[in-house]
């Protein structure tokens, strides 16, 4: 498996999408700089994308800042130890609070080996991940894109790229998961880049970030 782990990865995925879509070169001119974006494996990485899920960037953030004022630093036995007062005054919602508590429990258990996974196939993985309560498919990808560097993951319950691939592509109403999906397959090997590419292309004619990563 060849990881995006660089610029010049973004550049060569987008290359050989263009090559193989051509719908997709005006698409790449009109997104301007693809950023790669990556984070550190690990806890820190998975409950920041679990904060991010469902609520605007600027929210996710303000949570974000908090929830590593009180709980600090972020680790599985430092989240439980402090329990949920500190949660509730970062701002978590419950269902995320209780999401944490299972990946914080699963990684202490040895059930989740975060590090470990970014070196799997990307479907065993998010099967791995989506075993645990309160992580879904959406979450398990977006960490694999992001965290592993993984090439061919692409997060089409994302509500951002749905709104970026029907807007490119003249759609009067956004695609569903299963459809994009299904369009998404024509891009494999290149996934991973090409939802960086579709983000892009959202910031820039929405004039506001949607990469779902802190």
């Amino acid at each position: 498996m060849q990881r995006i782990d660089t610029i010049d990865d973004i550049e060569a995925g987008l290359d050989a999408l263009v090559l193989a879509d051509a719908r997709l070169v005006d698409i790449r001119s009109r997104a301007h700089a693809v950023p790669l974006r990556r984070s550190q494996p690990g806890f820190e990485s998975l409950a920041s994308i679990i904060v991010a899920q469902q609520v605007s960037t600027a929210s996710a953030a303000s949570i974000w800042a908090r929830l590593k004022t009180h709980v600090a630093p972020l680790t599985p036995e430092n989240y439980l130890e402090r329990g949920e007062e500190a949660w509730r005054l970062a701002g978590l919602s419950r269902p995320k609070q209780s999401t944490l508590v299972h990946v914080s429990k699963a990684v202490l258990a040895g059930e989740l080996d975060l590090f470990g996974l970014c070196n799997h196939p990307a479907e065993e993985a998010i099967t791995t991940m989506t075993a645990i309560k309160g992580i879904g498919p959406w979450t398990a990808e977006v960490y694999l894109l992001f965290a592993a560097g993984h090439p061919d993951v692409f997060p089409a319950g994302d509500v951002a790229l749905q709104a970026a691939v029907g807007h490119a592509f003249g759609r009067e109403s956004r695609p569903t998961a299963a459809d994009l999906r299904v369009l998404a397959e024509a891009w494999s090997p290149w996934r991973g880049v090409a939802a960086r590419l579709f983000w892009a292309y959202y910031a820039a004619i929405r004039g506001r970030e949607a990469t779902p990563l802190l």
